[in-house]
């Protein structure tokens, strides 16, 4: 197996695929209290098609963000480069990879992979396949929520550990 990825908090391989780190406060950004109301049927921050152009460029997903009872989403629009490390990406699978602190979820495109992209703490890695066939020039909005634990006493801040878009050729 071949495995090559992007390290998308670096400046080169996020100049590569085009793409920018953002970050907006709240499980629902801009809304009152974070949005944070009485069955809430869902924050429209995970679809790929909600308007982020407001929000904060985010330099570093490892800076800490807030205090306490928080949440916030970390997005990012990747277009896939034709290779990565000096090898072509073109039928390759793909896989998010990264670690939120203290929760997080991760969606792709709109969708959640209920199994592997669902909340995952405290501070667990988590491998998200995003496409059994990478195909070079297509996009994927990756939008990442994190909540700040333990829920009932919170620590610190809420921040990213890593995030790589991973490439995987199983037939060579």
């Amino acid at each position: 197996m071949i495995r090559v990825a992007l390290n998308l908090e670096n400046p080169e391989d996020l100049q590569s695929a085009k793409a920018e780190w953002k970050f907006a406060p709240g499980l629902v950004p801009g809304e009152d209290n974070e949005g944070l109301v009485a069955r809430l049927s869902g924050s429209p921050a995970r679809l790929a098609d909600y308007d982020d152009s407001g929000w904060e460029v985010c330099e570093n997903v490892q800076v800490g963000r807030s205090s306490g009872l928080t949440f916030g989403w970390f997005r990012i629009t990747v277009t896939l480069p034709e290779q990565v490390q000096g090898r072509d990406i073109k039928g390759c699978r793909i896989f998010f990879e990264t670690c939120i602190d203290d929760y997080g979820e991760i969606w792709v495109d709109g969708e959640c992979d209920r199994v592997t992209g669902t909340v995952a703490g405290f501070n667990i890695p988590q491998r998200v396949p995003m496409a059994t066939e990478a195909d070079p020039g297509v996009k994927y909005v990756i939008a990442c929520l994190a909540a700040n634990g333990p829920l009932a006493a919170p620590g610190g801040g809420i921040f990213m550990r890593y995030a790589h878009l991973a490439f995987e050729n199983y037939s060579v």
